[in-house]
């Protein structure tokens, strides 16, 4: 432990941490631009510095160390002029649309200019130059109102592990962008958002679909369905001033329902129902390599997260064979809206528009893949971030708080707890364990305090392993089997994991992988701004949500029992074959 004074006050830490950590422990705030929990300081914006006694210049506190005895002032003149300094400058060149910008309400650089009392632009001189990079279908960046903070350069590389932007150039002409300051499209880059759920400012964005949106609501030819992502009834609350890890799923469907969709669905029960075809498509694998000698492509990993899918189309396309072949939940539910839906109503699959809420920016590029295509057109036609649906609640006039919670529509609306948890880290594998081991074995999979404890949790990679025994007859070759399963999220740690499996030095069976620290819950269409203690927060209300149902497992969901019997016939039948699995390629970024 170190001893120092931060403003007089005496402070104990951890030898290593910081001096803004240790000023938080103590509870004094310091402010910051360029700083992200969890990713390697930089001291870039020089917003947070402090004078340390016996030092002649200011430090940034992100990235000095502690030491015994340190004296630390935080708020001095010579600090808070050295502050808003620096702060005036990056206003001086800052072209921010102010009055339109999209991050008007959230904007960190305009928060920080009223807290240090700036009510004048001091410095006047050239602006950085405006240039709107529209050309992927989930993000929009504004080279205008970049603050060249570098938060995307480091969340895109120590997280994601995809280097799709860096700094290029010097001084005033230093951009943050793609090599060559090309395009995005023109890049490997995954589409996941984490760039602008870190940005402090308006210069990356998601693409819009709330005019689409609205358009369709106001066609009177249009059936209008939405369906919402389990991880948007435990952060929705946040646009509206509720705690992160508040659930609000009824006051959801009654303001879906009140801002005028004919039909409010949940991805849910094409989670459940994606566990029924993920769990057979494994077991399949397993049966074919352990009966028929066959070579099956083992492990298979996930892949429900798009993000993921296309960092494995572009930097691993030797382990595209090893990916499930099932479609995401929201195309899954898109597909069957456009049809098993629109035949119960009597609809053409063109008359039926689906919207998806997602927590995720890729699945506006997901959406619009040309494998997504089974109903004959697209099977969703506009993606909402959850940051999105809260803004059209807000622009309908619609008090949220103050709504009545009301029940999803039928029938795809039912939806097991299982189906819930896969908002989170290691959900997805938990909620098909609990389904293939009950197949196989005939009894419910043994849980730890109702959940399967090694998959939960924020650590990057976790494993787990399973003896199956006393299995039906009819699995009996998996006999005394070890099932071993991991899971990944972040795909930095995804890479590490893929590059152990590629070496030998790790076997699976299964590997679940989500692209956003934390899981869909922290994805990058979320209400900003997300840390551990809000991801943790939103996983609790998660496996809440879970645990409070007393349906609990996908393969005991009635209304999926009843699709198969009634639509689909079987799973990895020829029906599902067609609307519910696809294949994946590989990419190039040249």
């Amino acid at each position: 432990m170190v001893r120092l004074t931060i403003n007089d006050t005496p402070v104990e830490v951890a030898e290593g941490t910081t001096v803004l950590h240790a000023a938080r422990q103590a509870g004094v705030r310091i402010p910051t631009l360029c700083y992200v929990e969890r990713l390697q300081a930089i001291g870039a914006c020089r917003v947070c510095v402090v004078e340390i006694e016996g030092m002649l210049n200011l430090a940034a506190s992100c990235s000095l160390p502690v030491r015994e005895g340190m004296r630390v002032r935080t708020n001095t003149r010579r600090v808070r002029e050295s502050r808003r300094l620096v702060v005036e400058l990056l206003l001086s060149e800052h072209d921010g649309d102010c009055q339109t910008c999209d991050r008007r309400e959230d904007c960190e650089l305009q928060a920080l200019s009223a807290e240090l009392g700036i009510r004048s632009i001091t410095y006047t001189g050239q602006k950085t130059r405006k240039r709107i990079d529209l050309s992927t279908p989930g993000l929009i960046r504004d080279h205008g109102k970049c603050i060249k903070c570098r938060r995307c350069v480091s969340v895109c590389a120590e997280t994601q592990h995809v280097g799709a932007l860096w700094a290029q150039g010097r001084g005033f002409d230093t951009a943050i962008g793609p090599a060559f300051n090309r395009e995005l499209s023109t890049v490997a880059c995954v589409q996941c958002g984490q760039c602008a759920a870190v940005c402090p400012v308006g210069a990356i964005t998601e693409q819009s679909h709330i005019e689409r949106v609205w358009d369709a609501i106001d066609d009177p030819h249009k059936h209008v369905v939405v369906q919402t992502a389990p991880a948007i009834r435990a952060a929705l609350g946040e646009c509206f001033g509720c705690p992160p890890g508040t659930l609000v799923t009824g006051k959801m469907t009654t303001a879906l329902h009140k801002l005028g969709f004919d039909a409010v669905f949940d991805t849910n029960f094409a989670a459940d129902l994606t566990i029924m075809e993920e769990g057979s498509e494994l077991l399949a694998r397993l049966r074919r390599t352990l009966v028929d000698g066959q070579p099956a492509a083992l492990p298979m990993f996930t892949s429900c997260s798009p993000g993921w899918i296309l960092f494995a189309e572009y930097f691993h396309p030797q382990i595209l064979p090893h990916l499930s072949t099932c479609k995401s939940p929201q195309q899954m539910f898109g597909a069957l809206a456009k049809t098993y839906y629109a035949e119960k109503l009597g609809l053409k699959p063109e008359q039926i528009f689906v919207a998806s809420v997602m927590p995720c920016t890729a699945k506006k590029f997901e959406c619009q893949r040309p494998e997504m295509n089974a109903s004959g057109g697209p099977d969703v036609d506009a993606v909402l971030t959850t940051r999105e649906l809260g803004k059209m609640i807000r622009a309908a006039g619609i008090d949220f708080l103050s709504l009545p919670e009301s029940e999803m529509d039928a029938p795809l609306g039912l939806s097991s707890g299982a189906a819930d948890i896969f908002a989170t880290t290691g959900g997805v594998m938990e909620a098909a364990l609990r389904t293939a081991y009950e197949v196989v074995t005939g009894r419910p999979l043994p849980l730890d305090n109702l959940h399967v404890a090694p998959v939960m949790g924020l650590t990057g990679v976790k494993e787990a392993s399973l003896v199956i025994e006393d299995t039906r007859p009819d699995w009996s070759f998996l006999e005394g089997v070890e099932l071993r399963v991991a899971v990944a999220h972040g795909l930095a740690n995804a890479q590490r994991l893929v590059d152990a499996v590629l070496a030998g030095e790790r076997q699976y069976h299964f590997i679940e992988v989500m692209t956003c620290p934390g899981g869909c819950i922290g994805g990058g269409g979320q209400p900003r701004f997300t840390n551990d203690t809000v991801r943790l927060a939103r996983i609790q209300a998660i496996y809440q949500e879970d645990e409070s149902k007393t349906l609990r497992k996908s393969h005991d969901n009635p209304a999926i029992a009843e699709l198969y019997a009634t639509f689909l016939g079987q799973p990895l039948g020829e029906r599902s074959h067609h609307l519910l699995h696809t294949k994946y390629h590989a990419r190039s970024a040249v």
